[in-house]
């Protein structure tokens, strides 16, 4: 039989350690709280907390599983000093304003905790920005059974321990968790998104939306877009569905106008999506300036949802350009 784990002693050497977790650590309170700069701060809080509990650390569950435990239960903290998502009727994309994407690079390198297909699929869906939404209307305690058990594929015993409840318990909550789900996700989940290595024809699409996007050319954006697409931009409780309504409301706010200025578009990646990054240049200014990231969603072979957020407070950690 194996010792059990010890933490180390040294700061240094509980740091080295506890920093092998940090990036799954972070996609974790992404999950729970739907936010990217939140979940930057709570794995920083998860790891001070680990420090300074260091000593209840008995070797009764892995180091990694201790950690977990921890940053649950920082999440959950937060959660109770957030408000409730506001019901608006255009669904969780637009229920919940304190959504934001998640830079593919920094889920590179996690893998999933069984190496199988399926769980690679479970994996990629559950951390698009359609399954993030829904999950925030979830109570907090069941949201995180549902991640430990059907994210994480924990048992029903790791994820009762993981936050102090009984088995059953944890299992009831988990019920109530799948129920409250299927209202809110589309029945459809296999084809949400291409995954982590788009085909041909989803490049090329991707690659026409940002063309559009660049001439201002409504009409083109109107072919792009599926009838029933959805836009909406967090944290604004502003959507609009159908793809002329959608290309309408952009004219609106200025898309092709000399007046409004022009589009400079850099592909990317969020929430295991394709992604567009929009630099405008204003009239008169001499540099394109971050404005908006374009989260897409595609199904057979048209846009589904354009999920648009301010592009500045995320360019570091898409490693994008503050100009171009």
């Amino acid at each position: 039989m194996a010792p059990p784990e010890t933490a180390p002693a040294t700061e240094a050497g509980f740091a080295e350690l506890a920093e092998r977790h940090r990036r799954e650590l972070q996609v974790h309170c992404y999950r729970m709280l739907g936010s990217f700069e939140d979940s930057e701060d709570l794995v920083q809080e998860t790891l001070l907390r680990a420090w300074r509990k260091r000593d209840t650390f008995a070797g009764r569950s892995s180091f990694r599983a201790w950690l977990y435990k921890i940053a649950t239960n920082a999440c959950l903290d937060a959660l109770e000093r957030r408000p409730r998502p506001r019901p608006g009727g255009g669904g969780p994309l637009t229920e919940v304003p304190w959504l934001q994407p998640y830079p593919d690079r920094l889920l590179e390198g996690i893998a999933p905790d069984e190496d199988s297909p399926e769980a690679a699929v479970v994996a990629r869906e559950t951390i698009e920005l359609a399954f993030i939404a829904a999950i925030q209307l979830l109570p907090p305690r069941q949201r995180a059974v549902l991640i430990a058990r059907d994210v994480l594929g924990w048992s029903a015993a790791a994820s009762a321990s993981l936050l102090d409840l009984s088995v059953p318990a944890a299992n009831s909550a988990l019920q109530r968790a799948r129920a409250t789900l299927r209202q809110h996700l589309p029945a459809r989940r296999l084809e949400w998104a291409p995954g982590s290595d788009p085909n041909v024809e989803e490049r090329a699409l991707l690659q026409r939306y940002m063309d559009a996007s660049e001439r201002g050319d409504a009409a083109a954006m109107v072919e792009l877009l599926r009838e029933d697409a959805l836009f909406a931009m967090p944290p604004e409780p502003v959507w609009v569905v159908g793809a002329e309504a959608m290309v309408a409301s952009w004219v609106g706010g200025g898309f092709g106008s000399d007046s409004w200025g022009r589009l400079r578009c850099v592909p990317t990646r969020a929430n295991g999506q394709p992604a567009v990054a929009n630099y405008l240049l204003s009239p008169g200014e001499s540099a394109f300036r971050p404005m908006a990231l374009d989260v897409l969603r595609i199904e057979e072979g048209a846009l589904a949802e354009v999920i648009a957020f301010a592009l500045e407070p995320f360019l570091d950690a898409l490693d994008l350009p503050r100009a171009l």
